[in-house]
């Protein structure tokens, strides 16, 4: 205990010595050995602790930024993908619909029958009716029919009417209309073309195999 008031004592005297000295010091000394020790704690607290807080937080700040553009940029793509996905839906019901309106291979007869009933519907009478070659195009085939028929102005324009009735495609073409016996009949020739769909064939297995044993 005697030691320890000692000690005690001993720090009271240096810091009644310490005191006094700062108590003789003039106004603008004191002041200055203040701004002094602020200079210095502020010193101390930029250098070890702002510092290192500020450098971490503008490291934060920089990897936020990244990966706020990136996030923009994978929300731009997803809009892009679901737009393109949109638009694909879209494409795929219109060419389902245009499909829809071209016959198959087995529908063929049946339209060219469904033609042929138009014209003897309107009362015309066929001088001719010969489906000619088929031309392939890229993914269907045009059918074209020679057609000749006889009749009156409104019998003709009747059987026009009906072939856009049809519900394949049917594009007349060619027409060259004469008159006949004064005026009273006419006779019109034409190409009707209707379309079919041609299906890609994929290759067969077996074919493939022969090739990789090749």
């Amino acid at each position: 205990m005697s030691k320890e008031k000692s000690k005690f004592g001993e720090i009271k005297e240096k810091l009644g010595v310490a005191f006094e000295k700062v108590g003789a010091l003039t106004k603008l000394q004191r002041l200055l050995i203040c701004l002094v020790t602020f200079a210095v704690i502020g010193g101390a607290y930029y250098y070890f602790v702002f510092m290192p807080k500020h450098d971490e937080l503008k490291k934060v700040q920089k990897k936020y930024q990244s990966q706020a553009k990136k996030l923009s940029t994978y929300k731009k793509r997803a809009a892009e993908i679901i737009k393109y996905e949109k638009m694909m839906v879209e494409a795929q019901e219109e060419f389902n619909l245009a499909m829809q309106a071209l016959p198959d291979k087995r529908e063929l007869p049946s339209l060219l029958t469904g033609i042929s009933k138009a014209g003897s519907d309107a009362g015309l009478a066929f001088l001719l009716f010969q489906p000619a070659k088929e031309v392939n195009k890229e993914f269907y085939k045009e059918i074209p029919v020679s057609i000749k028929v006889s009749g009156r102005y409104h019998q003709i324009t009747d059987f026009l009417f009906q072939i856009t009735k049809l519900n394949r495609i049917v594009n007349i073409n060619n027409v060259d209309v004469k008159s006949k016996k004064g005026g009273k009949i006419l006779e019109m020739s034409c190409r009707a073309v209707t379309y079919m769909f041609i299906e890609k064939k994929l290759p067969n297995d077996k074919n493939k195999r022969k090739r990789k044993k090749k």
